[in-house]
């Protein structure tokens, strides 16, 4: 068997490539456990940046439910839970992520890139929830934090397709560009951010987070107590150097 998951590291850059074309990238057992582990490693490598990807014009058409026949409820639940655990393990990778999404992205394929800092977009890209509509549930937490609850809930009940467009105009998406585009786009993000430090990045993603999920006092501690994580650091001191030259 093909390993579900490519993994490349170059200067401080980790790309994951979901790399199950034949089934449309979707999300099985070995590809969540993938994409979770695949998270640890970038941590611990101290990684910069973390791209996700697909091969195939599909980004990751869901769910994989061939794997699911004939799996009793136990079964089922345990499936899900790690998929549940992939999308945690990239939303609470300390350094910036982006999905780099160049056609449909469905159910699953919603929440990976949905958990990923930026999304980056061609026209081809379309995002679809329509768990409820194939009988089960999913994908109801992370959408309407983005989206809001109306359009979630469209999305939901009635299996309307986001185009690219629309998702940038709803907040999902942050970039789109042209096919052509994406890797001189990505790579001219890409490289901000690694040339960034790396401590203040990680301070202001923490601190946008945690923030969003806190009342304005609360969050306004966030950003205090990072403050003085960084006056620790003293990485801002090496930037501000280079003012005023």
């Amino acid at each position: 068997m093909t390993e579900p998951l490519l993994y490349a590291e170059a200067e401080g850059l980790v790309t994951l490539t979901l790399d199950r074309p034949q089934a449309r990238n979707a999300l099985n057992l070995a590809l969540a456990e993938a994409l979770a582990a695949a998270c640890r490693r970038a941590t611990e490598a101290q990684a910069k940046c973390v791209v996700i990807r697909a091969n195939g014009p599909v980004f990751c058409a869901g769910a994989d439910l061939k794997e699911r026949q004939g799996m009793d409820d136990n079964a089922v639940r345990a499936r899900r839970v790690k998929g549940f655990w992939a999308y945690e393990s990239i939303e609470r990778l300390p350094m910036p992520s982006i999905a780099v999404v160049e056609g449909p992205a469905v159910g699953s394929g919603v929440e990976i890139a949905a958990a990923c800092d930026l999304i980056l977009a061609t026209p081809a890209a379309s995002f679809k929830t329509p768990e409820a509509l194939w009988g089960t549930v999913g994908a109801t937490q992370r959408l309407p934090r983005i989206l809001g609850k109306r359009l979630a809930k469209d999305m939901m009940f009635t299996g309307r397709v986001l185009s690219a467009e629309e998702a940038v105009a709803a907040g999902l998406v942050a970039r789109l560009v042209a096919p052509d585009a994406v890797e001189a786009t990505l790579a001219a993000i890409t490289a901000t951010i690694l040339k960034a430090p790396a401590s203040a990045l990680a301070l202001a993603k923490r601190c946008i987070d945690e923030g969003l999920e806190r009342d304005p006092r609360g969050a306004l501690a966030t950003e205090l107590l990072a403050i003085e994580d960084s006056l620790a650091a003293a990485e801002w001191r090496k930037a501000m150097s280079g003012f005023g030259r």
